[in-house]
């Protein structure tokens, strides 16, 4: 699931909302959110907060994201 989130996190480099990501992959929110905040913990993912929202990106920092 991890890796399927930073897949398609690498084909929207403008960032998605969380809730975006858990539509697009056919999950619940809440799921997605665990492996967000767990990647988010490693350095993969950068989370910005809009207002509500949640934008998540990769983090173009981290070597691993690019392979």
């Amino acid at each position: 699931m991890e890796d399927r989130i930073i897949d398609f996190l690498k084909e929207k480099p403008e960032g998605l909302m969380i809730s975006e990501i858990a539509d697009a992959l056919n999950v619940h929110r809440h799921t997605i959110t665990k492996y967000i905040y767990r990647r988010e913990g490693m350095g993969l993912i950068k989370i910005r907060k809009v207002g509500i929202a949640k934008l998540c990106y990769l983090n173009q920092n981290k070597k691993e994201v690019a392979e």
